[in-house]
């Protein structure tokens, strides 16, 4: 994916505030915040979205996600208070960036609709 804004963040070719990072992912702070802690974690392999996941691979991908995700909650202060994540999946899904990525929202009451 030579278009892909997450690949090239990942390439370090666009600059993004980092706040976790390892082989396996990239987390950074979202541009455009709908949370007092609003942090996107991706693979840096790429991948479109959660709806071609299949095999092993993608489960062990996830896997080390989620870990990243529950070590930055819990570095943040939000394991005790409470936090929500969020995997938009396609166009009607409100996936806005091709590139697998889950939101890492907390620091407020998370009510629904956000606002």
């Amino acid at each position: 994916m030579t278009d892909c804004l997450f690949c090239k963040i990942v390439k370090n070719e666009i600059p993004a505030q980092k706040v976790m990072e390892n082989e396996h992912f990239l987390a950074f702070n979202d541009i455009n915040p709908q949370a007092p802690v609003h942090i996107l974690v991706i693979p840096k392999r790429h991948r479109d979205s959660l709806a071609g996941f299949d095999g092993h691979e993608d489960l062990k991908m996830i896997g080390e996600l989620f870990q990243g995700i529950t070590r930055i909650a819990r570095e943040k202060g939000l394991d005790t208070r409470g936090f929500r994540v969020v995997a938009n999946t396609g166009n009607e899904g409100g996936q806005t960036v091709g590139h697998l990525h889950f939101h890492l929202l907390g620091g407020r009451y998370m009510n629904w609709p956000p606002g």
